[in-house]
């Protein structure tokens, strides 16, 4: 039997400013912090990214692409609902999810106690299982501006995979 599969790798990053009186959403989780990350959707950098990865993988450029800022429909918006929009695209185009792995780059506040229900919510958004998930924290040592506290960033790879 002659089978050939296909793969895709994608890479996404994103990263927003820490600022007052909003709330800090990482991987669809509502993280207790003082601070939340600005942007014109609820500016989850995490699932940002992810998204991004998958786009990425399949050449369909970026969330701001299919998500504009300047559009009102998305303001507010929930990341995990266009996770999930990004997701149908994937399997539109004929690809399943193999894998993500991200890292967040985040000073504070400490996300161990996080990290596996966000872990939980991408594999649901991307129809997969939580084992095909990694999520990641890490500080940068108090060094940028992810280290001093002005901001959170994310990086995630993804890999696609068409039989």
């Amino acid at each position: 039997m002659n089978m050939q599969i296909s793969f895709r790798i994608g890479h996404g990053y994103d990263v927003h400013r820490l600022t007052e009186g909003r709330k800090l959403i990482l991987g669809g989780v509502n993280v207790p912090y003082e601070k939340g990350l600005l942007g014109h959707s609820d500016a989850d950098v995490l699932l940002h990214a992810v998204s991004d990865a998958l786009l990425g993988a399949l050449s369909l450029g970026d969330i701001g692409k299919h998500f504009p800022d300047t559009d009102p429909a998305y303001a507010g918006a929930d990341s995990l609902q266009l996770l999930s929009h990004v997701v149908e695209k994937v399997l539109d185009h004929g690809y399943v999810v193999g894998n993500i792995d991200a890292t967040i780059l985040c000073q504070k506040p400490k996300l161990a106690p996080y990290i596996l229900k966000m872990r939980e919510n991408i594999a649901s958004a991307c129809q997969i299982d939580v084992e095909q998930v990694s999520v990641k924290a890490t500080t940068e040592e108090k060094l940028g501006f992810t280290g001093e506290g002005l901001g959170i960033a994310a990086h995630s790879v993804c890999l696609l995979g068409k039989i």
